[in-house]
């Protein structure tokens, strides 16, 4: 059922692991207790996952700023 506390290295990892929660839960089969654990483990991911696309956005655009005939279109 539910995992270790830490939570994965990669964004990649975080996914696989999101979408074995996601299963998990719609299988309903286990109990409640873990059911709430690995829901609070899955909060965890989504939270780490959308801080890392965060950082990743802001790293595209200061590299698209710094680099001559390049420019940040609105909406891209």
């Amino acid at each position: 059922m539910a995992k270790s506390a830490e939570l994965p290295k990669t964004f990649e990892s975080s996914i696989e692991r999101l979408n074995e929660i996601i299963r998990e839960l719609e299988a309903g089969n286990i109990p409640l207790d873990d059911t709430l654990k690995i829901f609070e483990e899955g909060i965890r991911l989504t939270q780490a996952c959308r801080i890392q696309l965060t950082e990743a956005e802001e790293k595209v655009k200061t590299l698209i700023s710094t680099h001559q005939g390049f420019e940040e279109k609105p909406g891209v």
